[in-house]
This record gives C-alpha cells, sequence and structure tokens, in this order.
C-alpha cells in the first residue's frame, strides 16, 4: 500500500537495488495478520503494471509473493523467477505444477490458519514444540515439492515468523534456527518489522528498525541465506559492518518494500 503508485513502486525498485538489495519481492495481497483476501484480478491489477514497468536489464532477481497460480503465472511472464508462497504450494493446486514446468526457485513458508484469524487464540497449548512443528511442516512440504517436479536446488524454506505464532514461538524459531535446516535447502527469514518486535519498542511499525537489525545479525549468525526486509540500506550497511568486524560471511537482504 505504501508504494500502490507504479511510479512510486518503480522508484522503490531501483532504489532497493542501488541499496544493495539481492532480491524485489513484489506482492499483490496483504498478508499481515487480520489482512482479508483479495480477488485473483485485484492481485494482478497491483503488481502487473510494476512488473512491466521495470526497466530492461533490471538488475535484481523478481520474486512474486502469491499463493494463485493465475497470479504467479502472469508474473512469470514479466519476468518473475521466485515464487514465494506464504501457503506452501497449499491453497491451489495449479501452483506446483506451474512452478515444475517454469523452473523457478519456489519459497515454501510455515502458516497456522490464514491471515485474517492466524493470530487470534493462540495460547501455550498451541504448539507441544513449535521448532519440531515446523521442521515436520518442512519435511512434507519439500517432499510435496518434489513429487510435483520442482528441483530440491529450487527450493528455499521459511519458517514464517509471526504467522500464526505467539512472540515465544517466534523466539524460539530465532533461537533454533540450526534445527530447522534440512540437508542444505537455504533459508529464508521473514521478521522485519513485524509486531512480536514491539514488545521491545513502543514506536511505530515503521520505525522497528533496532529490532529489525537484531534480527537480522542473530540471521546472520546462523547463516540464514536470505533476510527479508524493509530497510534495504540500512540492513545492508550493517550487515557489511557486522562482517567486516569479524562476523562472517552474510546471505542476502531481500527487499520488501514493493
Amino acid at each position: 500500500g505504501q508504494f500502490a503508485a507504479v511510479e512510486a513502486a518503480h522508484q522503490q525498485a531501483l532504489a532497493i537495488a542501488h541499496a544493495g538489495g539481492a532480491i524485489l519481492d513484489v506482492g499483490g495481497e496483504s498478508t499481515r495478520p487480520g489482512s482479508r483476501e483479495v480477488t485473483v484480478d485485484e492481485e494482478i491489477s497491483r503488481v502487473l503494471p510494476l512488473l512491466d514497468a521495470l526497466p530492461a536489464g533490471y538488475p535484481l532477481p523478481i520474486s512474486i509473493d502469491t499463493r494463485r497460480a493465475a497470479v504467479a503465472e502472469r508474473a512469470i511472464s514479466a519476468g518473475a523467477t521466485i515464487l514465494n508462497d506464504t501457503a506452501a504450494l497449499r491453497d491451489d493446486p495449479e501452483l506446483a505444477p506451474l512452478a515444475a514446468e517454469h523452473d523457478v526457485t519456489v519459497i515454501l513458508m510455515h502458516r497456522r490458519g490464514v491471515p485474517e484469524t492466524m493470530q487470534i487464540g493462540l495460547d501455550e497449548s498451541t504448539y507441544d514444540d513449535v521448532v519440531d512443528e515446523v521442521r515436520v511442516f518442512f519435511d512434507e512440504r519439500v517432499q510435496f515439492a518434489l513429487d510435483a517436479g520442482i528441483d530440491r536446488t529450487r527450493i528455499v524454506l521459511d519458517p514464517g515468523i509471526g504467522f500464526g505464532k505467539r512472540a515465544e514461538d517466534n523466539d524460539r524459531l530465532l533461537a533454533s534456527l540450526d534445527r530447522l535446516r534440512l540437508d542444505g535447502i537455504p533459508l529464508l527469514v521473514g521478521a522485519s518489522r513485524k509486531a512480536f518486535l514491539a514488545r521491545f519498542d513502543d514506536r511505530a511499525a515503521s520505525d522497528r528498525l533496532p529490532g529489525s537489525l537484531a534480527v537480522a545479525a542473530r540471521c546472520a549468525e546462523a547463516g540464514v541465506e536470505v533476510i527479508r526486509v524493509h530497510d534495504v540500506p540500512e540492513t545492508v550497511a550493517f550487515l557489511r559492518t557486522w562482517e567486516a568486524i569479524g562476523g562472517g560471511v552474510c546471505g542476502d537482504a531481500e527487499g520488501r518494500d514493493s
């Protein structure tokens, strides 16, 4: 919504590339807690104009954040090479065959419930062990993707921070990233500006940079390959500094502003 106008989104996409972002993630349907689904036509009308407006030779790989095959197909035709599915190929039976046909990278995210209601009624009984549940979910969805013809080297796993999870569940997942790995499959973590960080910072969501950078540091320490962020220049500078002073080799800071 912040970059709904095509020109504003176009400029932001260029800024993300200039700032050192590694991937441009474009989505037309909010999946934050409490959000309601939009129609396929509305989703397409939000993402296609931006993809069509990107200049030839735009330097970053384009990720389409969708759970619908019709949207993904249009985005792939417009140049997207990554499918970022918060439903992990569960919502649309045509999505997995489409991903296999076009040999795109697929991000499989853990999510309990649907965005509109996923944060309602959570308590200590929601998970016996959130880390184990996410790990079992990853095993099942990876096998599903492989059976659909998606190459193992095209799979990325996302624990779904903030998607049907309490603050303490998010904490445990971030503390246990090593337990979530499956035979070298890359991990993506998206925790930038999320509500569980508000415990430490009472500013507006758009100002939750300190907490977001703390998570980025934890992800870099754990060798997470992709970090999905809003504040690209700040995160890139932070991670470059972290690496320079002995933090190790960082993964990618992925922009998520368009």
